[in-house]
């Protein structure tokens, strides 16, 4: 064995086919969650963009549940776009109104899935943050605005841990049986240097266990140790040798599922793999007799399976396909 293997630990929690789930957070949340909607979860995935930081994550949470000012202070204009800088650069627009528009409809989204979801998975990417000098406002994303505009400094395990309890005790006001879970983001930051981006490595870890350990419904999910120990060699990353490639994220996928599914949801998604690799074969002629009877045995397949997951699309996509 030359491998420091982390073994998938069963949760009290359990994610199924009737949840609803929201991911927030930095680029991983976006990998987690695009995975959870292929599988056919019920899952709305980073509504306001890519988001590093843990108190823009949590103010913009804030702001979804209650609107505030400060957004129309946050605006800038950059080559003929209008940005936000509590926003991920995704959010521009030509006009304000119609950057305006397109936040609102984020919050809102989120709004309602705080209000909704059953989960809300949120990874934390980088303690370091920005503060526009000339307002001392917390930035989420400078929009390449010069450097020395902004004061970086690290955040500390004192200002995030309150920071969520307040939020979780908001949150809990109109849904008391949410479940939150947090992560460490495996991306490093280089541009930080290697040295601090383990700093703010660090603090992130420091906080997910304090939050974990000071509420039962606060749980912790190791995406950060299964990179950096268990996968510990670089043929698990992108060219970049900084961000994990799709082997590496489906690895840390199955241990989510492992972690977090009940054997029959996991059953489940096993029958829906199977048919979403049937759905990707290639035919070299798609009207020979042969591919109809598989087309015609896949879908009595995913008619089966339709009783179980949103399948609509799929049936009717390949009841075009049969001649």
């Amino acid at each position: 064995m030359f491998r420091t293997e982390i073994e998938p630990q069963d949760s009290s929690i359990k994610i199924d086919y009737q949840s609803k789930i929201l991911t927030l957070g930095s680029c991983f949340s976006d990998s987690i969650g695009q995975r959870l909607t292929e599988a056919k979860f019920q899952s709305e995935v980073n509504p306001y963009g890519t988001i590093f930081n843990p108190l823009s994550i949590l103010e913009l949470m804030e702001l979804s549940l209650e609107r505030s000012e400060i957004l129309d202070a946050a605006v800038l204009k950059r080559d003929g776009y209008y940005f936000n800088y509590k926003f991920h650069s995704s959010f521009r627009a030509k006009t304000k109104d119609t950057l305006h528009k397109r936040m609102e409809e984020a919050l809102t989204k989120v709004a309602q899935q705080l209000k909704e979801a059953n989960f809300i998975f949120i990874t934390l990417g980088t303690a370091w943050v920005y503060e526009q000098n000339k307002t001392h406002m917390l930035v989420a994303n400078c929009h390449k605005t010069p450097q020395k505009e902004f004061t970086r400094r690290l955040l500390s395990v004192e200002e995030i841990v309150p920071a969520f309890f307040a939020l979780k005790e908001v949150i809990n006001q109109f849904n008391p049986e949410v479940q939150f879970i947090f992560t460490v983001s495996p991306v490093r930051h280089t541009r930080d240097t290697l040295k601090l981006n383990s700093v703010s490595k660090s603090v992130l870890r420091s906080a997910a266990y304090y939050m974990d350990d000071m509420a039962p419904d606060v749980h912790y999910f190791p995406a950060y140790e299964i990179m950096m120990d268990d996968l510990r060699d670089y043929r698990f990353y992108e060219k970049d040798l900084i961000h994990p490639n799709e082997q590496a994220i489906d690895y840390i996928w199955e241990q989510f599922v492992q972690t977090y599914l009940a054997k029959k949801d996991q059953a489940t998604l096993e029958k829906w793999n199977k048919l979403r690799m049937a759905l990707n074969h290639k035919p070299f002629n798609p009207k020979s007799g042969g591919h109809q009877k598989f087309l015609s045995k896949t879908l009595d397949q995913l008619k089966q399976l339709g009783k179980e997951l949103p399948l609509d699309k799929e049936i009717e996509n390949l009841n075009k396909q049969l001649k």
